[in-house]
């Protein structure tokens, strides 16, 4: 039995890869949208936010024999989670991981976070488009919010939260833009010049993350893009291909 963070569509891929190999596959999620998603093709999963204590009280009882974090590239806390989990029960951990992309282009600037992020924004200030999501919004406001020439459009699922978020943050409705993805590269385009963007901030989430579209849109329209880099964990075993993780998990089960 295995216990894996899910919630991305190569997630639900991955663990439908390995129902299919045999395995008996709970996935857990946050959002009751990437639950309907799973619920879809028939994969048994668990709905809410863990924290690493709870991850492993439910992996003792349920008996999993292995964790298999498939969560967001940038799901940092998560995996962190997981990793603590797998070691209190006393069960290997695999973590499966987009690979990384690398680009190099003069508009195009790598940060090590979101505090970097905001404060070269508010150096480089204009019309910014922030599409790093709303969990990370108040780094972003505390910074640039009220910056003389300076215009957020914050680009987000279209939830209740994140509306009351932006609200509570002082973004106001016509600098929202909520709305749910993927984003082909046209439509990225026809947002950024929709609101005369000048910059954009976006995280290196490989390209099942859709984040090729937002370069290739920003890069076409002429515009500067703030790129965040993935967080630097230490995962052990790691690896970037579904056969790499079926061949892992033979292994370990």
């Amino acid at each position: 039995m295995i216990f894996m963070l899910a919630g991305t569509s190569d997630a639900r891929n991955l663990a439908l890869e390995l129902q299919s190999a045999g395995h008996a596959v709970t996935a857990t999620v946050v959002t009751e949208s990437a639950a309907s998603s799973l619920a879809e093709v028939g994969l048994p999963h668990l709905v809410g936010r863990l924290t690493a204590e709870e991850m492993a009280t439910i992996i003792t009882e349920r008996g999993y024999r292995l964790v298999v974090d498939a969560s967001h590239p940038f799901a940092e806390e998560a995996s962190k989670n997981a990793m603590a989990a797998a070691e209190q029960a006393n069960v290997p951990y695999i973590r499966y991981e987009r690979a990384h992309e690398h680009y190099a282009h003069p508009l195009i600037t790598v940060v090590k976070d979101y505090e970097e992020a905001a404060h070269l924004a508010a150096e480089k200030r204009g019309v910014i488009m922030l599409t790093t999501g709303s969990k990370t919004l108040a780094t972003f406001t505390k910074v640039l919010h009220g910056l003389e020439n300076t215009r957020v459009i914050a680009r987000m699922l279209p939830r209740l939260d994140n509306m009351e978020k932006c609200e509570a943050l002082g973004v106001v409705q016509k600098d929202i833009v909520a709305i749910q993805g993927p984003f082909s590269k046209e439509l990225n385009e026809a947002l950024f010049r929709q609101y005369d963007v000048t910059l954009m901030i976006t995280k290196e989430s490989g390209k099942v993350g859709s984040v090729d579209e937002k370069l290739d849109a920003a890069l076409a329209c002429g515009i500067e893009t703030i790129l965040i880099a993935r967080p630097n964990i230490k995962y052990g075993q790691q690896y970037s291909a579904f056969e790499d993780v079926l061949q892992a998990v033979q292994n370990t089960l």
